[in-house]
């Protein structure tokens, strides 16, 4: 597996907290770069810009991807365009919120 791969399986290990699911299936997480030395860098949204849990969010970001063996420095970019929509979640996500 690449390193992006296993950054983006630890990305499921990150669970919203309001919600209970995780943030790939939630539909949050939009890029994942890995450059020559390994440095990590993520591109997310949030449900809402206002989310009160934020930085819980973003620091179990950073916290599981610091656990992928091969990782070198993380960063975590909040953006807010394009929005979050339901429609960015997965089938599974949907399904779990009823939508």
């Amino acid at each position: 597996m690449s390193l992006v791969e296993d950054v983006n399986g630890a990305l499921y290990e990150v669970i919203d907290p309001e919600l209970g699911i995780n943030i790939v299936d939630l539909g949050l997480v939009y890029n994942i770069d890995v450059n020559e030395v390994n440095d990590v860098h993520i591109t997310m949204t949030l449900t809402t810009p206002g989310c009160p849990l934020h930085d819980s969010i973003v620091g179990g970001v950073e916290h599981m991807v610091g656990r992928v063996e091969g990782v070198g420095k993380i960063d975590v970019e909040l953006v807010w365009q394009p929005a979050w929509t339901p429609e960015k979640m997965s089938r599974e996500a949907k399904e779990l919120l009823m939508f």
